[in-house]
């Protein structure tokens, strides 16, 4: 009975809203997006103005660091071409792992029975969806760019013609998949604190959520790497000559 109760009280995107020119807007969601694209900025920044050619402060270390890492992928996946996508690869990684962390921070005003007033706005699926959907329409322009009209559209009926509509439909489902996959393991660290917060006596929960969080920030991690891990190869199947670009899809 308690596992049927859980059930019906957890809701999937339900959000205080706010209505603008018909669009009905997820305030919370943007609320928390903006705020990590204010912490984005502000790390940036801050690494720009304490820059130095001698010994590398802790945040410019942590720059250093995290683009030799991406460098390093995108080389390997394309070739010298792929610096050219160490910018992008370097942003996804770390807006998407600042949105997954807000979701950390304790934002409700009434823990246990309210909702967090500052959600990671990757357990959202609209805010996936829009970055999935960037990665995958600059992917095709950076495809188009690379093959030229007529090789852009040979490539899908590589390797046999007979194979065309299934390549195309991998296409479509492209960003679907890069889309849930993110925002399905960000909402489920959410589902287990609802189901806690449910199923467990009020004096347990706090234990439970302390006990449960640190697995958030791990998956906030793997989910910001994977992402970007998926566009990169994108990027690098987008850009190669080769015939048999879906080799390279077995990798993610």
């Amino acid at each position: 009975m308690k596992t049927l109760y859980a059930a019906k009280t957890i809701e999937v995107g339900v959000h205080p809203t706010a209505h603008l020119f018909g669009l009905t807007i997820d305030t919370d969601i943007v609320t928390s997006t903006l705020l990590a694209m204010v912490i984005f900025l502000y790390l940036g920044f801050r690494m720009r103005s304490k820059i130095t050619d001698g010994v590398p402060g802790k945040l410019q270390l942590f720059w250093e660091i995290l683009t030799e890492q991406v460098t390093d992928l995108a080389v390997s996946a394309m070739g010298p071409k792929g610096r050219r996508f160490v910018p992008l690869g370097v942003t996804l990684f770390l807006f998407i792992l600042i949105a997954n962390w807000i979701g950390f921070i304790p934002s409700a005003m009434h823990p246990g029975s309210s909702g967090e007033i500052l959600p990671a706005p990757t357990g959202d699926v609209n805010l996936p969806l829009a970055m999935a959907l960037l990665v995958i329409v600059w992917v095709h322009i950076e495809s188009f760019r690379a093959r030229g009209f007529k090789g852009y559209f040979k490539h899908y009926a590589q390797p046999y013609m007979a194979l065309a509509p299934i390549n195309v439909v991998e296409e479509i489902t492209k960003p679907i998949t890069m889309t849930f996959r993110l925002f399905g393991n960000l909402f489920s660290g959410g589902l287990m604190i609802a189901v806690m917060t449910t199923l467990l006596p009020i004096y347990v929960v706090p234990f439970g959520e302390i006990i449960w969080k640190p697995f958030d920030l791990g998956i906030g991690v793997i989910q910001a790497y994977i992402f970007m891990l998926l566009a990169v190869l994108y990027f690098g199947m987008a850009t190669s000559h080769e015939e048999h670009d879906s080799v390279l899809e077995t990798s993610h």
